[in-house]
């Protein structure tokens, strides 16, 4: 009579192996796309409260001039890793453009990979 294969157990090094390598995949999955989004600021908040960002500005990879308005007046900001600079208060409001529709992933991954210092 021929012997039947058995089954593998379910508690080998095998399977323990592979269970743990599929978690650390799930785990750092999870963790690069919270980067991304903290990154390209696809989870900022926008609110409808009184107080908003209109516009941005970056000077450097932690640095930025932000524009905001609060209630009826607009104050530009300097954001850097030291806080909060009030730059001014501007005594007319800017007119901003209306914004258009965003540029799809492969124009905006384009323009990052031409960007100098960026990926080759």
């Amino acid at each position: 009579m021929t012997a039947m294969a058995q089954p593998a157990s379910p508690l080998s090094v095998g399977s323990l192996t592979q269970l743990t390598l599929s978690l650390i995949a799930v785990v750092a999955l999870i963790l690069a796309i919270g980067w991304l989004l903290k990154r390209f600021k696809f989870a900022a908040p926008r609110g409808s409260s009184d107080i908003q960002i209109l516009d941005q500005l970056n000077l450097g990879p932690r640095e930025r001039i932000v524009l905001i308005r609060i209630g009826e007046a607009q104050v530009l900001l300097g954001v850097g890793a030291s806080g909060i600079v009030p730059l001014t208060p501007l005594a007319a409001p800017i007119a901003l453009k209306a914004a258009g529709p965003s540029p799809a992933f492969a124009e905006r991954l384009r323009d990052i990979m031409k960007r100098p210092g960026g990926p080759p």
